[in-house]
């Protein structure tokens, strides 16, 4: 029960809340269980959900015009996923969000949420927040994919997020940094 809870420090790492106005905010959250390999959203339906990790491992991915799978985003504990375009625009999504590990995941849909914001200004301001750090990890991430090769790619990878290197499958990491499992087989052994 106290990994469930995580959220209020993370609540609180960039917004002070009362405990009164967490437990609030909790209240129109729902705690759900999903299995490995199971899917949070399908490329094709509209995103109706933030969902933060308590526990477990996820991803968000789509397929190429040739079928393959291109991973763009890991998502691990106190970390948020959602598809943005999505779920702001209630447009169908075009990634998917699938576990890797068996994952629980406080979620809540975006009317919700809406309610909240205007019942809790301080949360509107915390996502704010979020999306901003997002983006910056987005850009930097993009940066990184211009300037570096892939083996530096690879090494940046370890370096910055060491916790995904473990658990992560290789050929999922090889998807995300857009190299081939055989060359990433190829750079760990180095």
């Amino acid at each position: 029960m106290k990994k469930i809870y995580s959220i209020k420090n993370h609540f609180n790492k960039y917004i002070d809340f009362t405990e009164i106005e967490i437990d609030d905010i909790l209240s129109h959250f729902t705690l759900a269980e999903f299995d490995k390999k199971e899917i949070l959203l399908k490329e094709g339906n509209v995103c109706n959900h933030k969902f933060f990790i308590v526990e477990g491992l996820v991803r968000s991915y789509h397929l190429d015009h040739k079928g393959n799978e291109k991973i763009n985003q890991f998502a691990i504990e106190n970390w948020w996923i959602t598809n943005v375009e999505s779920f702001v625009n209630e447009t169908p999504s075009l990634t998917s969000i699938e576990t890797i590990e068996p994952t629980k995941a406080l979620k809540i849909n975006k009317n919700t949420l809406e309610d909240l914001y205007i019942k809790h200004p301080k949360l509107e301001r915390y996502f704010r927040i979020i999306t901003e750090n997002m983006l910056v990890a987005i850009q930097r991430r993009y940066e990184v994919f211009l300037q570096l090769k892939s083996k530096d790619r690879y090494l940046n990878f370890i370096n910055n997020l060491p916790e995904f290197s473990q658990r992560v499958p290789q050929y999922m990491i090889a998807s995300y940094l857009e190299i081939t499992p055989e060359y990433l087989s190829e750079l760990r052994k180095t």
